[in-house]
């Protein structure tokens, strides 16, 4: 089992093509997960996938023909070519309690110590946010809900900060919230939330209406380099982007940079079409810190699965001369 989940010599990669001036460029064989990949399947997007035992594992959102929302396991060799069980996860559960759900959607997954832990909007009388773990992708252990409803966005920190662990959500209603800025909450245990800080809301434009924490952030020099997804309401619905911003290392509900415009937005015929259009949400990047590379997985028009690439110098450096606090 891997104990260094940012030096991935096999991490998807394609360059960026020659005409383009694109901090962030699309795969070129997009989408590389259809919406039918498993028979039960109406959906499959907003998926988290991490390198494992030399190759990749990852939690995917399955949306069912029968349009329940659940969360199945998967492992690639290249992380490009997916292999997905046609069931869903079976989550060990103490407390009968908290075992029972409405629905469990937009997985996001992250090594952290010495397992790999799940988090994800969980449906307890109300979006919530779930927490559970794995330490071989074939057990499933369900931890509690960290929050309260309502929420949504729940993205860990990929290690402790001052001795605490640490996540970004996004509070939010029991519908289709049109409001939602990040905050942040520490835990002493994975158990008991609290201490609760904001960090950044919405602005015009792009990210008018919501916000909302994607991968899990990366740790640079810099700072946190975070991905999230804002959204627009036009007089069609709304528009899912994404960008990015820094987050200070050690207080990482200060904002350093905030970039001003979006990196990725719908426009192409898979984000742009399908279940709900107009959709570009990101929930994994995969970071191959020798190379700099990260390959960015990315839900399109809440229908199939996409990837973009990027480095994360070329991020930071965009964010140096485009940033609007």
């Amino acid at each position: 089992m891997s104990t260094n989940p940012f030096i991935i010599p096999n991490i998807p990669w394609q360059e960026r093509p020659a005409n383009s001036a694109d901090v962030i460029w699309r795969y070129s064989a997009n989408p590389i997960i259809p919406r039918d990949l498993i028979p039960t399947s109406n959906s499959i997007f907003n998926s988290a996938v991490v390198p494992f035992e030399g190759k990749f594992a990852g939690v995917f959102r399955c949306d069912n023909k029968k349009r329940e929302m659940n969360l199945h396991v998967g492992f690639s060799e290249d992380a490009i070519n997916w292999t997905l069980g046609h069931d869903p996860i079976e989550w060990l559960c103490d407390d009968p309690e908290i075992g029972s759900y409405q629905y469990r959607y937009d997985p996001r997954v992250v090594w952290l110590e010495d397992r790999y832990y799940v988090t994800w909007c969980n449906g307890y009388h109300g979006p919530t946010i779930g927490v559970g773990y794995t330490y071989d992708f074939k057990k499933f252990h369900f931890l509690e809900n960290a929050l309260l409803p309502f929420n949504r966005n729940g993205v860990l920190f990929p290690r402790k900060i001052n001795g605490k662990y640490v996540m970004l959500s996004r509070p939010s209603d029991n519908g289709h919230t049109p409001f939602g800025d990040i905050y942040i909450s520490q835990s002493p245990d994975m158990i008991h939330w609290g201490e609760h800080r904001f960090v950044m809301g919405t602005k015009g434009g792009w990210q008018s209406t919501k916000i909302g924490a994607g991968p899990i952030p990366i740790e640079t020099p810099e700072g946190w380099l975070m991905f999230y997804h804002g959204v627009l309401t036009s007089c069609n619905g709304f528009v899912y982007s994404f960008g990015a911003a820094l987050l200070d290392l050690e207080q990482p509900w200060k904002v350093i940079r905030r970039g001003a415009s979006y990196l990725l937005s719908p426009q192409t015929l898979y984000e742009c079409v399908g279940d709900v259009p107009n959709v570009a949400f990101p929930c994994a990047a995969l970071y191959d810190q020798p190379t700099d590379r990260i390959a960015i997985y990315y839900g399109g028009a809440d229908t199939v699965t996409a990837l973009a690439f990027t480095k994360s110098a070329d991020v930071l450096e965009w964010l140096k001369h485009n940033s609007e606090i």
